[in-house]
């Protein structure tokens, strides 16, 4: 398999500071809170969804909405992540196949009755019909790591915060424009560089189905906690 481009991109290590200007124009006061509201409005109706219609889907839009996860702050901007698209029903059969089996394990004891107690209000089990339900997976991996052209190994730094992050503006950019989403971890998910062919610097950090709720879709009747339970203001 040839290098990406991700591969071959390069971060600017021990490159001088080269700032350029920003003056984004300020917006008003009213304009900004009308925004704010519209956004918050918007996002509380996001749900995470585990039936999916088969519908295809707009491509370009999950597209933009890789775009504007690639734009999350990462440590020392070295942007430490990986998009796969994966709508191939085969290699999406695979995913499902490999999940479910590290699901069973899981589901029958490696969690702890804590953790499966915590789960049972959310309905969950090991059967992963999503992942070959929804028409996309967007499989996103962490690179643990960075090579030089001479092969050499420089550490990234802060990936599992940087990774996060994006991932949350994944999932923001996707309900923005229309569409479902689940974040979906099977554990362990060394499976999902082998099957995808991933590099040797890059960990598997979340599945993420992507599409429509199906006609029939049920979500858990969950309450989200308050903004005065969650903000603390000083």
């Amino acid at each position: 398999m040839s290098p990406s481009p991700q591969q071959q991109w390069t971060p600017t290590h021990g490159e001088p500071y080269r700032p350029v200007p920003y003056r984004p124009a300020r917006m008003p006061a009213t304009e900004s809170l009308a925004r704010a509201a519209r956004l918050r409005t918007t996002m509380d109706e996001r749900r995470t969804v585990r039936q999916f219609s088969p519908d295809p889907i707009p491509e370009q839009a999950v597209r933009d909405a890789v775009a504007c996860a690639a734009t999350a702050p990462s440590g020392a901007h070295q942007q430490p992540w990986t998009f796969v698209l994966v709508r191939d029903p085969q290699i999406r059969r695979r995913i499902r196949e490999a999940a479910e089996h590290e699901e069973r394990v899981s589901y029958d004891g490696r969690l702890g009755e804590e953790w499966l107690a915590a789960l049972r209000p959310l309905g969950t089990d090991a059967v992963k019909s999503h992942l070959t339900d929804a028409p996309a997976l967007i499989v996103v991996f962490q690179q643990r790591y960075w090579l030089a052209e001479d092969g050499t190994k420089h550490k990234h730094y802060y990936v599992d915060e940087s990774v996060g992050i994006a991932v949350g503006m994944l999932l923001s950019a996707l309900h923005q424009s229309g569409l479902a989403a689940l974040v979906h971890t099977p554990s362990p998910m060394r499976f999902l560089r082998e099957v995808l062919g991933r590099p040797v610097n890059e960990k598997a950090f979340a599945v993420i189905p992507v599409g429509y709720p199906a006609p029939e879709c049920e979500v858990p009747d969950l309450v989200r906690k308050s903004l005065e339970q969650v903000l603390v203001e000083i």
